[in-house]
């Protein structure tokens, strides 16, 4: 049982090396309000040391948190830390800019969680395999854009601008929407993925000369509705951090990272909410050195998405905490705000 004032020490402790990076030794502790005299803070350390919550570094007097110590400290002792109100404008207008589709929102997301941090940036959009698809629209842009709505029985989860090939006319397109709601539209979306794959080439050679051409547009057109793609940003800042002690370290995780679906099954929580997993605690052998933040947000009538952070043990979990809740409701509120644009388009 540790008394009020070991509790205040372990986490005035955490909270200065987090911030440093340098070992705290008692006359830091003492000078930053713990009342006590330098002996007895130095006896507090001890206990906390044999409990195994801080160690020391090397011949210095100074200790830093071990894992246990950062795990009691994010269970028992963290708050979030207020983000101020003009780190919260920039996230917004950040995010504000034109988006031809909802993974765009999703990689600007994971590029913005890095730039803000250092830290490397996963960004996962919202569910979308097992929904149903109830709708499909084309939108001309120009003679040569046009942008693809598909609708599902949960909203619409995917827009796309595609450049539409010389030899596609519009008549073309307007057989090709056909197709797609006499045959795909009523279908869950994996249905659909597997007749792209069977029946629909051999409707396409049926009604289509260029069948090749077309059958390829389809699958760009619904491409994105499949892919549930893990967008990341920053993965150099896992050398810039010095979690990393040689290159052999580095292409080993960024092998890793780059492999989707181990990534996906990384990211994706057993638990709504901020999840935080400390060394071990990630049950990857080569991320011991590492604590991975993961947040789920909602989408209404869209789904689930995740955004992560993967850094050092020692980051700063109270401000990353606090940033993480502000960022998902900015990128849960864009995200809304841009399916009802689409709603609105295809009203129109």
């Amino acid at each position: 049982m540790l008394s009020d004032r070991q509790l205040n020490i372990l986490h005035l402790l955490v909270k200065i090396y987090t911030e440093t990076g340098i070992p705290v030794g008692s006359k830091t502790l003492m000078n930053e309000g713990i009342k006590a005299s330098s002996a007895t803070i130095r006896n507090d350390l001890v206990k906390l040391e044999e409990l195994e919550l801080i160690q020391k570094t090397h011949s210095s007097s100074g200790r830093v948190p071990s894992i246990k110590g950062y795990r009691y400290y994010v269970d028992h002792l963290m708050q979030p830390a207020e983000i101020a109100q003009a780190e919260v404008v920039k996230i917004r207008q950040l995010l504000d800019r034109r988006y031809n589709a909802t993974n765009e929102i999703i990689e600007q997301s994971a590029n913005i969680l890095s730039d803000l941090t250092s830290y490397t940036a996963f960004s996962l959009g919202p569910e979308v395999k097992e929904r149903k698809l109830t709708g499909f629209r084309i939108v001309p842009l120009n003679r040569n854009q046009l942008i693809a709505i598909i609708v599902t029985d949960q909203g619409y989860v995917e827009s796309q601008v595609f450049s539409i090939p010389e030899t596609i006319s519009s008549e073309d397109i307007e057989k090709m929407t056909r197709i797609i709601n006499d045959r795909l539209v009523g279908e869950n979306l994996l249905t659909v993925y597997h007749k792209l794959r069977t029946e629909i080439p051999l409707v396409l050679q049926k009604y289509f000369s260029n069948a090749t051409n077309v059958l390829y547009l389809f699958e760009e057109v619904f491409n994105q509705a499949f892919d549930d793609q893990v967008y990341i940003s920053g993965g150099m800042n896992l050398l810039d951090s010095g979690m990393l002690t040689d290159v052999s370290e580095f292409k080993s995780i960024y092998s890793l990272i780059s492999d989707s679906d181990q990534l996906t099954e990384l990211l994706l929580p057993d638990t709504p909410g901020i999840d935080i997993r400390i060394g071990n605690e990630i049950e990857n052998e080569l991320l011991l050195n590492m604590s991975l933040i993961t947040a789920s947000y909602e989408v209404p009538q869209h789904g689930k998405g995740v955004i992560a952070l993967l850094g050092p043990t020692s980051m700063s979990y109270s401000k990353l905490l606090g940033l993480v809740n502000v960022f998902t409701d900015e990128l849960s509120g864009h995200l809304d705000s841009y399916y009802r644009s689409l709603d609105n388009s295809i009203r129109n």
